[in-house]
């Protein structure tokens, strides 16, 4: 089946379209409101009745010197006309309830994407006015003695109102603010979100003038009680702007938490952008390669919404939102490179790692779509490297690959397996136990060196990924442990010490490089339908050691304490932290949480293994032979490793500060060279009886870090290479 015959990509993995939630869940949601009501109401003693009638007296006191006090003149032209003190006692006790019930049900079941909007609003307002009600008690009008009020709606035995069996546990005390204002006032607004017709808002505003007179005119609220319902409405709705969009109020969606988190994390010396390095077949057919490329973005922009998107300016109460850019600048979005000598000779894939190094040091403007896709020619062995790459805040490393697979022939399947995710109840256990686990893990011992230039340098290899996956099977580990413990090794092996131009502080060991380095593994949570667009991954943190041994017993060490990285619980916590708890925030708040947690206090460095389609695949119309992932740093940590499966190969990305590794391809030789080393050393068979049975990673790893440097010392006055020795020359 041809592209154009196949489903379309944005059917496939575009989100859900918005259904209503579970009617039982409503239900129980409005029954918890009520028992919040209840017990607000039950806090009755004496104390507070006699704070209550002080309050409401103080109020009437402040509106009569104000000549606000309009309550005395309608209740006292209101009681002598039967009719109307009828129609008003029943139009207190139940228009308002009736319209908030009615538009709620009908948004249920004809608009549940504004529903779930106006419903969310409606309980946080109801919310805040429980709080004041059990903060600020207040007499009603008709409560107090001695002023001359007539208290109608008791007075005329009204069904369904004070004084009726049918709500006698009612709260006589919650007159500040009122709910039959406030209530009216969030109907009238939400029927303006929802219609403009003249005779919907007429008809809406009659309803709030007629209810703020019928409150006063039968004594049951000051005019103050009014104005505070006025302030609870318009307070609350300034905070839903905060939190959540209204459907259809903007033209675009604003920023999602999670994304908004790189967008706050990045700095000049930081930039937050992520991509791959794509090799191609150089195959001339007389149409340059940049204009096959552009021509396939183009054709697929309605796929790529961020491609013709670009934020709006910030706020500072605000997330941005994503706009219609009024341009795309393709001669910058799409440029091409020659990579070749002053020679003409090719330059290799060194200079294309040269090149995407530099492009990794440069933060991309926000003045336009957030995105380049580089072509690069004059690479040599008949090969055009093509570089696409996207600011974090547009998608994860998996959502980036899923937006290359566009331009790919044949559509490449899903990279999200189908997975049965756990149920509300267990969910919400996963991420309650998973916030103890992330609060008492801590931050980062130790710190690696790192600049703050924001220079980076680039490297790649290719792991053969049946000798990594065989490795796994006789070490008795998964290919997760074996991609960390020879991440650190390689660190352990070419590392620049701080005084070869390092900038670290003392970091307390005899060689100058911690015992362990700290490394988050972004773990993917995207479920198979979602869209490419987004950060849908969780960071989980592991200690992996990077004292002096040998690599079979980095590898044991790392796979002992790499159980955080499978238990689950810290994926719930971390992804609900990013989606949710940074929902709630203000912009101001947002930017510093993410500066707090995303650097060097938490992490050294990143890891990220995801996994690639099998067979052969074309990107506009070129064979692809290699794919390597393009990660950012995080301010102050100085490595990030990507790894992609592709064609037989784990095809590794390097990103490397180099006041740690200046140069990259002597790292990402040294990784190649540890997978060898641990293919061909035999295991362990007393790992499990002779791993320590106590403390954490960083703890193992300080233990073999003081034997090692004995050992070191030893070795040094009898003249010979111990580990120490060793890793000290290769470093060097």
């Amino acid at each position: 089946m041809s592209r154009g015959e196949s489903e379309p990509l944005a059917t496939r993995r575009g989100a859900a379209p918005t259904s209503a939630p579970p009617a039982w869940r409503e239900i129980l949601i409005g029954l918890i409101t009520f028992g919040c009501y209840s017990l607000v109401a039950g806090l009755s003693t004496a104390d507070r009745a006699a704070s209550a009638e002080r309050n409401g007296r103080s109020i009437l006191r402040f509106e009569r010197s104000a000549h606000i006090a309009w309550e005395d003149g309608l209740n006292r032209w209101l009681v002598p006309h039967d009719a109307l003190r009828v129609l008003a006692n029943y139009e207190y006790a139940y228009t308002y309830v009736l319209s908030a019930l009615i538009l709620l049900i009908w948004l249920y079941v004809r608009r549940p994407d504004t529903y779930r909007w106006a419903r969310t609003w409606f309980l946080v307002m109801n919310a805040i006015a429980f709080v004041c009600f059990a903060l600020y008690p207040v007499t009603p009008p008709r409560l107090l003695r001695g002023e001359g009020f007539v208290d109608t709606v008791t007075l005329g035995h009204t069904v369904g109102s004070w004084g009726t069996p049918l709500i006698g546990h009612a709260n006589q005390l919650a007159a500040m603010p009122s709910l039959h204002i406030a209530w009216a006032l969030w109907v009238s607004v939400v029927l303006a979100c929802i219609s403009g017709a003249w005779w919907v808002q007429g008809i809406s505003a009659v309803h709030v003038l007629l209810t703020f007179a019928v409150i006063l005119a039968t004594a049951n609220h000051y005019v103050s009680d009014a104005l505070g319902a006025v302030l609870l409405v318009w307070l609350t709705l300034g905070l839903m702007a905060v939190v959540r969009d209204r459907p259809g109020r903007f033209a675009g969606p604003r920023l999602a938490a999670a994304d908004a988190f790189f967008l706050h994390a990045e700095s000049s010396a930081a930039p937050q952008h992520v991509g791959g390095l794509v090799l191609v077949s150089d195959e001339p057919d007389g149409v340059p390669y940049r204009e096959r490329v552009r021509a396939g973005i183009e054709a697929h922009l309605d796929h790529l919404p961020r491609f013709h998107q670009q934020l709006s300016p910030p706020s500072r109460w605000h997330r941005p939102r994503w706009v219609e850019a009024p341009e795309i600048d393709w001669d910058w979005h799409v440029p091409s490179f020659d990579v070749s000598g002053p020679d003409g000779r090719p330059g290799g894939i060194e200079a294309v790692n040269a090149l995407i190094a530099e492009i990794q040091s440069t933060p991309l403007p926000r003045d336009r779509p957030m995105w380049r896709w580089l072509v690069v020619t004059g690479v040599g062995d008949g090969l055009v490297a093509t570089v696409p790459i996207v600011h974090h805040a547009i998608s994860d490393g998996i959502g980036t690959i899923l937006q290359v697979f566009e331009l790919i022939e044949p559509p490449p399947p899903l990279l999200a397996r189908s997975v049965r995710m756990p149920g509300r109840l267990r969910r919400t256990a996963g991420v309650a136990v998973g916030l103890a686990q992330l609060a008492t893990d801590g931050g980062a011992r130790y710190r690696l060196p790192s600049g703050t230039t924001g220079s980076r340098r680039f490297g790649t290899v290719a792991l053969p990924l049946a000798t990594v996956r065989e490795v796994a099977r006789r070490h008795r580990v998964r290919v997760s442990d074996v991609l960390l413990s020879a991440a650190a090794g390689a660190i352990r092996r070419v590392a620049l010490p701080p005084s070869t131009g390092g900038n670290a502080p003392d970091l307390g060991t005899p060689d100058d490089l911690p015992p362990v380095v700290r490394v988050a593994v972004p773990l993917m949570v995207r479920k198979p339908e979602s869209s490419a667009e987004g950060n849908w991954t969780a960071a989980v943190m592991t200690n992996v050691p990077l004292a002096p041994m040998s690599e079979v017993d980095r590898l044991a060490e790392t796979a002992r304490h790499s159980g955080p990285l499978h238990s689950g619980t810290r994926a719930l916590a971390s992804r609900f932290v990013m989606n949710t708890g940074m929902a709630v925030m203000p912009p101001a708040a947002q930017a510093w949480f993410a500066r707090t947690v995303y650097g060097h206090r938490y992490l050294n460095a990143i890891v990220s293994n995801m996994p690639g389609p099998t067979g052969e695949f074309r990107m506009a119309g070129r064979l692809m032979h290699a794919v390597y992932p393009i990660l950012p740093l995080a301010p102050g940590a100085p490595l990030a490793i990507g790894v992609f499966g592709w064609r037989g190969n784990m095809c590794a990305g390097i990103c490397v500060d180099p006041e740690l590794v200046d140069d990259a391809g002597r790292l990402a030789g040294a990784l190649h060279a540890i997978i060898d080393e641990l293919a061909a050393a035999r295991p362990r068979r007393d790992a499990t009886a002779s791993a320590p049975t106590g403390g954490s990673a960083t703890d193992s790893a300080v233990r073999h870090a003081t034997k090692a440097s004995a050992a070191k010392k030893s070795a040094a006055v009898r003249g010979s290479a111990g580990v120490g020795d060793v890793a000290s020359r290769q470093r060097r």
